[in-house]
């Protein structure tokens, strides 16, 4: 078994509570479904959000979803001028067998294009 790395995004369409918590819910959902896994392989989340987004910690998404004894995080990313607003971005590690070519990563949306080279 390794511990690995997933990434995934979302772009939310308005800093709502209620919709960060539905979209954030949806992209931890897919990345679990998507990879097979389940809360006992999650060792940690990393959640950022762009600067654009103060209505909400993302981690309250996962806590809705029962991620109750995983640790968390929040964090905002760097203001970078041009970057896609309204983004929530997780990097989540867990205890696999999947090797890591095997790991899909998860951009929903207008994500998919903030990193072709992985979003499946």
């Amino acid at each position: 078994m390794a511990v690995r790395a997933v990434r995934g995004a979302v772009q939310l369409e308005r800093d709502e509570a209620g919709h960060m918590d539905e979209r954030v819910g949806e992209l931890l959902t897919a990345v679990l479904e998507r990879n097979e896994f389940v809360a006992d392989d999650l060792i940690s989340i990393w959640f950022t959000a762009t600067p654009d987004l103060h209505s909400d910690f993302p981690a309250a998404a996962a806590r809705g979803l029962g991620i109750v004894d995983v640790p968390l995080i929040c964090a905002q990313e760097l203001d970078i001028d041009g970057a896609m607003p309204r983004v929530v971005r997780i990097l989540v590690h867990v205890e696999t067998y999947l090797a890591r070519a095997e790991i899909s990563h998860v951009y929903l949306g207008a994500t998919a294009a903030l990193r072709k080279d992985i979003a499946q």
